[in-house]
């Protein structure tokens, strides 16, 4: 059986958004980090992300789009039009060193994964999860859409029916824009209902393929797991797909800053198990997350997972060591951080009751076919 590969890039330890952009924190270097220091990541493993051409990135993205990333990120300055038509230049969107190169790595590797899965296996691109990214403009932080790329790539491959699951705490607009009423794509997105970007309502269903579930405020483990056994898992395994798209944003558990859902990232590590080997292909992407010490948790978490590894109760030093050198200036959450955040990968389990109105929207969606 082969082995689950890791695409990564040293771009992502030295880049940022900028001083307080949420997107300030290191978060694909602490994953490769952890998962060295603990041992689980060889370089038999590993592979360097390649920074998708142009050419490549106007599969979808628009050619006036890419050319004014690429502008932007020689002049770090973006004109009005690049503001207005492109929103490159907002506070959400911002100017900064590599605002081409850092994306489009992030989207490389994205679209090398759709040629590498053409004859099956399982892949991990945390750096991916752009889902917010749209033809001809930024959006979310997102300024291009990898996980459209991929699926594009993967298409480009051979690969017909594709599974994408999206347990990130934001509805991933940009993926519904490039395969709603795609008969041979599942969409299914478990989202905070009320949440940026405000899209996906229960009622859309995109053409016809995807199944939006907003969630309220609070969602727990116990209710996520409802979720996965009465909507994710068997809609996936009916649908019987050639490959799954998971993007595993971490901002859906309990310390993120962003959103305002209480799971723990056993709830996120659950999905995955579940979906493994429901597809001879497997392609796992990041997404949000805000927490440097709960995204850099769960994501090496989901390495453990894809490679069938035991998680330890408590991290070597040497782990340890990874997650203690990690700041969080500018947010309460980073001042007194709990212990746990620096000795632990996997978090207790944040269980509860299941709210009337989930049961109620998971049957809902369950029975539409």
């Amino acid at each position: 059986m082969r082995r689950p590969m890791f695409i990564g890039h040293e771009i992502f330890r030295g880049s940022s958004y900028g001083r307080w952009h949420p997107l300030r924190v290191p978060r694909v270097s602490t994953v490769i980090d952890l998962s060295r220091a603990m041992g689980w990541l060889p370089p038999s493993q590993y592979i360097t992300s390649p920074r998708a051409k142009p050419k490549a990135l106007i599969g979808w993205h628009t050619p006036e789009y890419i050319a004014a990333l690429q502008r932007v990120e020689a002049d770090q300055k973006a004109t009005a039009d690049d503001l207005d038509r492109h929103d490159i230049g907002s506070v959400t969107n911002p100017v900064f060193g590599e605002i081409f190169r850092r994306p489009a790595t992030a989207a490389g590797g994205s679209i090398l994964a759709g040629e590498l899965l053409r004859d099956g296996g399982v892949i991990y691109n945390p750096a991916g999860g752009t889902h917010h990214g749209m033809p001809d403009r930024a959006n979310g932080f997102c300024y291009l859409n990898d996980p459209v790329l991929a699926m594009k790539s993967l298409r480009h491959h051979g690969v017909r029916r594709i599974a994408y699951v999206d347990i990130d705490a934001h509805h991933p607009d940009g993926v519904e824009v490039g395969f709603g009423g795609d008969p041979d794509c599942l969409m299914i997105s478990i989202h905070e209902d009320r949440l940026w970007p405000r899209s996906g309502p229960i009622e859309n269903d995109a053409g016809g393929n995807a199944f939006n579930l907003p969630v309220p405020r609070g969602l727990n483990d116990s209710e996520m797991a409802h979720i996965r056994d009465h909507l994710i898992l068997p809609k996936v395994q009916a649908f019987r797909p050639d490959a799954i798209v998971l993007l595993c944003g971490a901002d859906a558990v309990e310390e993120d800053p962003l959103s305002h859902l209480s799971l723990s990232n056993n709830a996120h590590l659950d999905v995955l198990r579940g979906l493994m080997g429901m597809a001879p292909r497997l392609l796992v992407l990041g997404g949000g997350g805000y927490n440097p010490w709960s995204v850099g948790r769960l994501w090496t978490g989901v390495w453990a997972t894809l490679n069938v590894l035991e998680i330890p109760e408590r991290l070597p030093d040497k782990a340890q060591t990874v997650l203690r050198a990690l700041r969080f200036d500018g947010n309460r959450r980073g001042k007194n951080p709990p212990d746990h955040w620096f000795t632990t990968l996997r978090d207790t389990p944040r269980q509860g009751g299941v709210r009337d109105e989930i049961r109620q929207m998971v049957k809902l969606l369950a029975a539409r076919s």
